[in-house]
């Protein structure tokens, strides 16, 4: 029996389909016979680094940049988080809890307001403005604070920024930064749980909040 060329050509490329269609399906099972495992990691050698802005209202904005550190508690930490589960370690150890005590510190510099934080742009920090602001530290689990109690004070420092252009020195508002350190109690507490930080006036309106956490 003799074929038609057409007839030849259309028979072989059925059964290139046919082998093709069969290693795809073969590769697949391949590819997915085991469980996929999703796996993120966190570095904390140096501690906990965070910044936020804030304004106080009808005043300047600022910028608090701030450090959440522990005498060698940090070294080597990670958090590690597979398919939904989170485990901390250092090295082959795994952590649940903050050490007793956690070293808090913290800085306050001008800071130009943006779109979302309505303020008096003209205005600059200045030492009335900055001891107006109230600190108070929470633990947050979920959506609950609890205040935290004990915090004490290790020290604080103001430090005056030189201008960028010299020359105008004289004809410029002076600006500062500000450095608070605090000691804070955190025997027990989960490494899951969150430190608040939230700055008021003295007439209690909200000037800037940000929570560090692992």
């Amino acid at each position: 029996m003799r074929f038609s060329r057409r007839q030849v050509f259309g028979f072989s490329f059925k059964r290139f389909v046919v082998c093709v269609t069969f290693h795809l399906v073969v590769g697949s099972s391949a590819i997915f016979a085991g469980p996929i495992h999703e796996k993120t990691v966190w570095n904390y050698d140096d501690g906990i680094f965070i910044s936020t802005e804030g304004a106080i209202p009808n005043g300047p904005c600022f910028k608090v940049s701030i450090r959440v550190t522990a005498l060698g508690f940090f070294d080597n930490l990670k958090r590690i988080e597979v398919d939904g589960q989170t485990v901390f370690r250092r090295g082959p150890e795994v952590l649940t809890q903050f050490p007793d005590k956690l070293d808090l510190s913290f800085s306050i510099r001008d800071l130009p307001c943006s779109m979302q934080l309505q303020s008096n742009t003209q205005s600059h920090l200045t030492p009335a403005s900055v001891e107006s602001l109230r600190l108070t530290l929470f633990w947050k689990r979920g959506t609950a604070l609890r205040p935290v109690k004990n915090v004490s004070r290790v020290s604080s420092r103001v430090e005056r920024i030189p201008p960028y252009a010299t020359e105008l020195a004289d004809t410029l508002p002076e600006k500062f930064e500000w450095f608070s350190q605090f000691e804070v109690p955190s025997q027990d507490v989960p490494l899951t749980d969150s430190l608040v930080l939230i700055f008021r006036t003295t007439d209690g309106r909200l000037a800037a909040r940000v929570a560090a956490r692992l």
